[in-house]
């Protein structure tokens, strides 16, 4: 097969412990998952779980020793961190009951969901999408991925982001409001989800801005963190 252009390389991640590279297809975020962060931000109680998708090149795969360079975005003077949980599909499927999801999921990674809030308010007043504030270049950093079998009980795993050294986000798996079997259910009726799907699961409270040469580390328990340097 020829193209009229040649097509771009396969987005992928690093997996812990294997030569491999995990194959990106999509990026699914579930919003306001965290019954604390939903507070933050003027809203409470269970409401049904909704989601917005990421383009796989958005990822900033984050897998060295030093710092992982971020670009700040265009456009934007209030640009936020949402440290996230992700998964890390390996089996796809249609209609996948929570009782049976754990056996779609490969594994788990730190990722970063960045959010250009000022043009995400914007849009959300004037009652348009709000791509603009998610979906954009370098909007979804990621840590390698630690295969479901090694990452421990990650369903309690403590969640944590610092900016500068300094705590701005820390909480543990155990306060999602959708916890990773019941948002796999909820986004396979929606969606089929394939293997190489990521899902971000949501961000606990303490989401606040970042700055051009802030140092942003975070991690979850059983899992390799992440640290990035906003440039």
């Amino acid at each position: 097969m020829s193209y009229v252009f040649p097509p771009e390389p396969v987005v992928s991640v690093p997996v812990l412990g294997r030569e491999q590279r995990f194959p990106v297809h999509r990026i699914y975020c579930v919003g306001r998952n965290y019954a604390a962060h939903a507070r933050e931000m003027g809203f409470s109680g269970r409401e049904p779980p909704f989601f917005f998708i990421k383009p796989a090149d958005a990822l900033v795969v984050a897998e060295g020793p030093r710092p992982t360079v971020v670009p700040y975005p265009s456009l934007t003077t209030d640009l936020h961190h949402e440290i996230e949980c992700v998964v890390a599909i390996g089996q796809g499927g249609r209609d996948i009951p929570a009782a049976e999801a754990a056996r779609h999921v490969f594994g788990y990674a730190v990722g970063v969901d960045l959010t250009r809030r000022d043009l995400q308010a914007s849009m959300k007043q004037q009652g348009k999408p709000w791509c603009i504030g998610k979906a954009f270049d370098h909007s979804a950093p990621i840590g390698p991925i630690t295969e479901a079998s090694l990452a421990g009980d990650i369903g309690r795993a403590s969640i944590w982001l610092q900016v500068n050294g300094s705590d701005r986000q820390r909480s543990d798996l155990g306060q999602l409001i959708w916890n990773v079997g019941e948002i796999i259910e909820h986004l396979s009726r929606a969606w089929e989800l394939k293997a190489g799907d990521l899902i971000y699961t949501g961000t606990p409270e303490g989401v606040g801005s970042l700055a051009r040469g802030d140092l942003v580390t975070g991690g979850v328990d059983g899992l390799q963190g992440i640290s990035l340097k906003m440039a």
